[in-house]
C-alpha cells in the first residue's frame, strides 16, 4: 500500500482495517543474484538502490535479529556534510542531498528535521581552523557560515559564554544539517526495498561462507546456505568478526560509543550543538528529551553497554557548555559497537577475496552517511568499480598511505 491522503481516509472510514505491513518478513531462498549481510541502514539501503537504480531484484538482506536491532537505533541521530577533507566532503554532500529527498523518495516519514548543527570553538586557532573547514565546503557547494560570539549568542542565550576555561567565541553554522529519526529510516529503507521484490529475512545470523576455490559463492547460515555470486558485508561494528570467517583481517577495532537521554523538557535546544573544547554533542528530540553523547569508551568491546568514566566526561562536558542540564534527570543511556577505522573514514570497496565486497568502518559518522552508503555500495557491488564520490574510501588506502584522517590524530583507531 503506498501511503497517502487517500490511503489516510480509506482506513478512517474502515475503522483501520486495510493496512497491510510494512514489509514482508520473508523466508530464505536458495539463492540470490546478490546477499547483503546486515539489516541496518546501510544494509537495507543498499538493496533499496541495488533494486531501483541497478535493476537488482532478486536480492536477500540477511539480518541475525530483527531489523535496525544494532547500530542503526543506537544512535544520536544527527545527519550533516560539515567535512573539511576532499576525500569526504562529496561523499557527505551527496548523502545531505539524498536525505532531502528522502521521504518524497521512500513514500515514507522518516522525520528529516533540517535544524543545522554549530560547532562551537573556544580559541584563535580553532577559529582558525573552522574557517578554513569552512572555506573547503563552500569551494565543493556546502553551505557554511562562520559566526561570531555575538551572533551565536543571538541564536542560543541560554550557553554558558562565559567559562574560564572554554570561553564561546564563536561556531561554524551547517544550517542544511540537523536530524532524522532512526527507527524511521530503517523502516522506510525495508518497506521501500520489500516493495522493489527484496526478500528482508529476519533471525538468519551469517556462520560462514560458501566458496569456489577463492571465489565466494554464497553464505552458510542459521536457516541453511544461501548461494550467491556477490555478498556485501554491511554490519558494522561486527565487520571484524564476519570477515574474519572469510578469511579477511580488516584495519578495524570495535569499540563501545554511548549515548544518552534526558527526561522530556519544553523546547530549549532549535538546533544540534557540537562542544568545541571536549567530545560532546546535543540536541533536543520530538518528544522533549535532550539527546547527547561523546567519546568511545576507549577499550575494544562488542557490548552494547559503556563503562561510568565516559557518562563522567560526557557530563562534565555538557556541564562546561550549558550548566542549566545539570537539573535534569537522565531517562536512559545505550552503548552502540562503533567499527573505528585506522584513521577514521570509512571502508566501501571491493575485497581481495573474489565475491566479497565490503562496508564498514564508518566510526561515528555511519547514521549520517546512510543514503550515500548504500547508494555507493550498491554502485560497487552491481558494477564492481567504486562510485566517484567514494572513490577515497578504498581498503588498500592504509597499505599505499592515502589516508583520510580528517582529525589528524594518526593510525590510531581509539583516537577517531
Amino acid at each position: 500500500m503506498r501511503y497517502s491522503f487517500l490511503s489516510l481516509l480509506a482506513n478512517a472510514v474502515s475503522g483501520q482495517r486495510l493496512w497491510t505491513p510494512a514489509w514482508r518478513d520473508a523466508a530464505p531462498k536458495p539463492s540470490y543474484d546478490a546477499v547483503i549481510v546486515g539489516g541496518g541502514g546501510h544494509g537495507l539501503a543498499t538493496a533499496y538502490y541495488l533494486a531501483k537504480e541497478h535493476g537488482l531484484h532478486n536480492i536477500a538482506v540477511l539480518e541475525k535479529g530483527w531489523i535496525g536491532s544494532g547500530n542503526a537505533g543506537r544512535n544520536t541521530t544527527i545527519i550533516r556534510s560539515n567535512y573539511g577533507l576532499p576525500g569526504n566532503i562529496p561523499f557527505y554532500e551527496w548523502s545531505m542531498t539524498l536525505w532531502e529527498g528522502l521521504e518524497r523518495d521512500l513514500n515514507y516519514n522518516t522525520m528529516v528535521s533540517q535544524r543545522g548543527i554549530l560547532n562551537l570553538y573556544h580559541s584563535d586557532p580553532q577559529r582558525d581552523a573552522y574557517a578554513r573547514r569552512g572555506n573547503a565546503m563552500r569551494l565543493h557547494g556546502v553551505d557554511a557560515e562562520l559566526l561570531d560570539r555575538e551572533q551565536v549568542r543571538a541564536m542560543l542565550p541560554f550557553l554558558n559564554f562565559d567559562n574560564a576555561r572554554f570561553p564561546i567565541q564563536g561556531g561554524l553554522l551547517q544550517r542544511r544539517a540537523g536530524t532524522a529519526r532512526h527507527d524511521g529510516v530503517v523502516w522506510g529503507y525495508a518497506r521501500a526495498a520489500s516493495r522493489l521484490g527484496v526478500d528482508i529475512v529476519q533471525n538468519c545470523a551469517v556462520t560462514g561462507f560458501l566458496r569456489d576455490g577463492e571465489r565466494i559463492v554464497g553464505v552458510e547460515t542459521s536457516r541453511g546456505p544461501i548461494h550467491a555470486p556477490k555478498v556485501g558485508l554491511a554490519v558494522a561494528g561486527h565487520s571484524s568478526h564476519v570477515a574474519h570467517m572469510a578469511g579477511l583481517r580488516l584495519p578495524i577495532e570495535s569499540h563501545v560509543l554511548q549515548a544518552f537521554v534526558s527526561e522530556g523538557i519544553k523546547p530549549l535546544i532549535p538546533n544540534v550543538i557540537t562542544f568545541g573544547a571536549g567530545h560532546f554533542y546535543i540536541s533536543q528530540s520530538d518528544k522533549g528529551g535532550l539527546v547527547f553523547g561523546g567519546d568511545i569508551d576507549g577499550y575494544n568491546s562488542y557490548a552494547q553497554r559503556g563503562n561510568l568514566p565516559v557518562v563522567e566526561d560526557v557530563c562534565e562536558g555538557g556541564m562546561a557548555l550549558m550548566p542549566r542540564i545539570g537539573r535534569l534527570r537522565l531517562l536512559r543511556g545505550w552503548g552502540g559497537v562503533m567499527d573505528m577505522s585506522m584513521d577514521g573514514s570509512p571502508i566501501i570497496d571491493r575485497t581481495p577475496i573474489p565475491g566479497l565486497y565490503l562496508n564498514a568502518g564508518w566510526c561515528y559518522g555511519g547514521f549520517k552517511a546512510t543514503p550515500a552508503s548504500g547508494w555507493c555500495f550498491a554502485h560497487a557491488i552491481a558494477r564492481d568499480e567504486p562510485h566517484p564520490a567514494a572513490a577515497a574510501f578504498r581498503l588498500d588506502r592504509f597499505a599505499t598511505g592515502h589516508l583520510i584522517d580528517e582529525k589528524g590524530v594518526g593510525a590510531q583507531p581509539n583516537l577517531h
